[in-house]
């Protein structure tokens, strides 16, 4: 099973690269290169316990759905993600924010599994397990890009 660990330091305060981070708006500019759209649930602001949101992207050259629940929130420190439909056996992902002296670190935790037995396994560390970090990091290069800039303004006001 992939777990995907990153650390991102970003120079702003914690609420907002909090709410940033819940921002459907945001997510869906992260991943333009996708087409990815929010077609169910909560499919504008910012996304709160108990809510759901579906997906649909074009990913291994493919259209995709993924409905994911968010199962816990802690404001500003944590919430937590997990799937309920989709091409994934299972999917969760936590985002934990801690403030710093000059701004916040932003940490996710991603595990997933995938179908095919042990041919799926191959293909999660041949390929999908990179797949989906790139996929966060450029999710991160976002939310660090509109938090430290006043970008933000445009997406929380």
């Amino acid at each position: 099973m992939p777990v995907i660990h990153l650390t991102t330091v970003i120079h702003a305060p914690l609420q907002r690269v909090f709410d940033l981070s819940r921002s459907i708006t945001l997510h869906k500019r992260s991943m333009e290169h996708t087409n990815e759209e929010a077609v169910a649930g909560r499919t504008n602001g910012l996304i709160e316990n108990g809510e759901t949101v579906t997906w649909r992207a074009k990913h291994l050259n493919k259209v995709r759905q993924l409905k994911v629940h968010i199962t816990a929130m802690q404001k500003p420190g944590l919430f937590i993600d997990e799937m309920l439909e989709g091409d994934f056996t299972f999917m969760k992902h936590e985002h934990h924010f801690k403030e710093i002296e000059n701004g916040t670190v932003m940490i996710d935790i991603m595990e997933f599994g995938t179908p095919y037995g042990k041919l799926g396994k191959v293909f999660e560390k041949i390929y999908l397990n990179k797949y989906m970090t790139r996929l966060l990091e450029r999710r991160n290069e976002v939310i660090k890009d509109f938090a430290e800039t006043e970008k933000w303004r445009v997406v929380l006001t």
